[in-house]
């Protein structure tokens, strides 16, 4: 999954951006409102964390310029502005949730793990194709109750595509949700990590988890057998 850090402060946007990666999250960074508003509308993002004190845009005007254009990516607000009006202010303006500085970061990730439940069909923090079973809150996996190890970004990718079960996933989506904006698209590295993750999961012909079409991309099932 892939978020977006919108705030200034480059101390504090250092320490959501570590803290987000070991979550297992890509992650962008923009210190102004500017770059942060080119960043909202030019790629794809899961989630976006949105300060308000930004200079060049600020942080309420980035948020309506990007519902005007019809983007309905979460944001979570966080700001040292608390009061009761300056919340509705960022509430009504499109806001999907509100966290005040100073914050701890474990509802920070909370937060940010609800919000990414509330778009998408598959809504449990458990995550089941057939008995692979994924904890998107320990970060852990099984499959016949076996425990698996991934690297972060193997756990990653493969927790996309089973949020996206029974979708077919372009390699060109996949690297926008997975890795950050300046992935080199041409690279085949998407083509290794799926190799990686069916021999971690022993997706074997018969026992498959990943359909693949050549030339398409990817797509995570239920049942049915994997496609070379």
């Amino acid at each position: 999954m892939r978020i977006l850090v919108i705030e200034d402060e480059k101390k504090l946007s250092g320490f959501i951006s570590k803290g987000l990666l070991e979550e297992h999250y890509a992650v962008d960074i923009a210190n102004d409102g500017e770059k942060g508003l080119a960043l909202a509308l030019e790629q794809q993002y899961d989630a976006i964390v949105l300060d308000l004190n930004l200079p060049k845009i600020d942080g309420l005007d980035v948020l309506r310029q990007v519902r005007e254009q019809k983007i309905t990516v979460p944001v979570l607000i966080l700001t040292a502005r608390g009061t009761t009006p300056e919340k509705v202010a960022g509430l009504d303006a499109g806001a999907d949730d509100y966290l005040t500085k100073p914050f701890v970061f474990e509802e920070l990730a909370a937060r940010l793990r609800s919000l990414l439940r509330r778009p998408t069909v598959e809504k449990s923090t458990v995550l089941r194709v057939r008995d692979l079973v994924l904890d998107t809150v320990t970060h852990t996996a099984k499959r016949g109750g076996k425990v698996i190890e991934f690297t972060a970004k193997e756990y990653a990718l493969l927790e996309y595509l089973i949020r996206n079960k029974g979708r077919m996933l372009s390699r060109s989506v996949i690297a926008q949700h997975v890795w950050s904006y300046n992935f080199f698209t041409e690279s085949n590295i998407i083509d290794v990590y799926i190799n990686r993750l069916r021999h971690k999961i022993n997706d074997t012909p018969g026992n498959s988890i990943i359909t693949s079409i050549r030339s398409v991309g990817y797509r995570v099932d239920d049942d049915g057998e994997a496609k070379e």
